[in-house]
C-alpha cells in the first residue's frame, strides 16, 4: 500500500514544467534542518496509544511549515492539501494510503507548539545553525520594528477587540494591533525578536533586541538616546543609530550621516519583506500577543533559511 500512487501522482510525474511553488517548497525541504526541529518536538508530540492515534509528527510539522508561507488558516491548510498535488508530496501525503489531518489535528499541533513554547525553540536551533555555518555576522545589530494590524471590527465570539492590541499613530494615520521588533545582522537576518503591543515605543524593547557581542548598531531615530549613545561608546561600540533632531534641525553634516546609516538600517528591513509581503503576515490571524509572537518566531527562522538558501543549499 505505502507505494501505490494516485493517477493525479503519476500525472504530476509527467509532467514538464517546475513551478515556482515546487521550486520553492524543494529549496526549503533542501535547508530546514528537519532532524534537529524533530527532535525539539518529539518529546512533547502523543505517543500512541489506545486513544486516536497520532499522525506523523514530521507531516504535521511539514503542514505548519506550509501554513506560514502560504498564509494559511487551520480549515486552509487541510483543503490546501486535498488541492494541491505539490503541496501534498511536501508533506507527504499520499491520497491513496494516508490520512489527511483535518483542521482540528492541525489545530492541537499549533497549540502544542505554543504551550511548550517550541517555536522559540525553532526559532534557537535555526540560529545556533546559522552560528555553526558562519552565516550569522555577529560584528553588527540592526533594530527595527514593524506595525502588524489586528482586527477592529467586534464581530466575533466575544463581542470585543482582543484586549491585548493598542493603537497607534505613524506618519499621521492610526493603526491598531501590535509591533514585532527585531534585531538582525547587516544583511537583515534576524537573531532576536519580541512582540508588543502597537502602543509600546520602538526603544523599550531595544536592549531585548542585542546579543551582547556587537561592534556597531543601528537603527532609526525612534531609537536615538543620548544616554544609550554614551554608554556604548565608552564599551567601544560604534553606536550608528541615527541622530534625532532636539531643540534645532539637523546640521546639513547630521542630515548626510543620517543618510549614510540609512543606507545600512534598510537592509534590516529585508526580513520583514519575506515575512509580510511574500507570506503574508501583515495582519494578526489570532487573538493574544503570545499566539502571534509563536507564529513571528516560526516565520522569522523560515525567512532566515529562505534568504540564506543559496548558502545552506547542498553543492552536490
Amino acid at each position: 500500500m505505502g507505494n501505490q500512487r494516485t493517477f493525479a501522482s503519476i500525472a504530476w510525474q509527467a509532467k514538464g514544467k517546475v513551478t515556482r511553488r515546487e521550486r520553492f517548497l524543494a529549496e526549503m525541504d533542501a535547508v530546514i534542518p528537519w532532524s534537529r526541529l524533530l527532535a525539539l518536538i518529539q518529546p512533547h508530540y502523543p505517543k500512541a496509544g489506545q486513544g486516536r492515534q497520532p499522525l506523523g509528527l514530521e507531516k504535521m510539522l511539514r503542514i505548519y511549515f506550509m501554513q506560514q508561507w502560504f498564509n494559511l488558516s487551520d480549515p486552509q491548510a487541510e483543503d490546501a492539501i486535498y488541492d494541491s498535488e505539490s503541496m501534498r508530496r511536501f508533506a507527504k501525503v499520499e491520497l491513496s494510503d494516508d490520512v489527511v489531518p483535518d483542521e482540528s489535528t492541525i489545530l492541537r499541533f499549533r497549540h502544542l507548539l505554543e504551550q511548550h513554547r517550541l517555536t522559540q525553540a525553532i526559532f534557537a536551533a535555526v540560529t545556533s545553525l546559522l552560528d555553526e555555518r558562519r552565516l550569522l555576522l555577529r560584528s553588527g545589530t540592526i533594530v527595527d520594528a514593524t506595525i502588524i494590524a489586528a482586527p477592529r471590527s467586534t464581530k466575533n465570539a466575544s463581542a470585543t477587540r482582543d484586549p491585548e492590541m493598542k493603537p497607534t499613530r505613524k506618519g499621521g494615520n492610526w493603526y491598531f494591533g501590535m509591533k514585532l521588533h527585531v534585531g538582525a545582522d547587516k544583511r537583515g537576518i534576524v537573531h532576536s525578536v519580541t512582540a508588543t503591543d502597537a502602543s509600546v515605543a520602538d526603544i523599550s524593547e531595544f536592549p531585548h533586541l542585542l546579543h551582547g557581542q556587537e561592534r556597531e548598531i543601528f537603527g532609526d531615530q525612534a531609537y536615538w538616546k543620548e544616554a544609550d549613545r554614551q554608554t556604548f561608546t565608552a564599551r567601544g561600540v560604534r553606536y550608528r543609530i541615527s541622530r534625532r533632531p532636539t531643540r534645532k534641525p539637523l546640521s546639513q553634516r547630521w542630515r548626510m550621516i543620517n543618510r549614510a546609516r540609512s543606507r545600512t538600517r534598510a537592509c534590516g528591513e529585508h526580513s520583514f519583506r519575506v515575512v509580510k509581503h511574500l507570506w503574508g503576515f501583515s495582519k494578526a490571524r489570532y487573538r493574544g500577543l503570545a499566539k502571534n509572537l509563536a507564529r513571528a518566531q516560526t516565520m522569522f527562522a523560515l525567512a532566515n533559511l529562505y534568504q540564506l538558501r543559496r548558502e545552506l543549499l547542498p553543492t552536490t
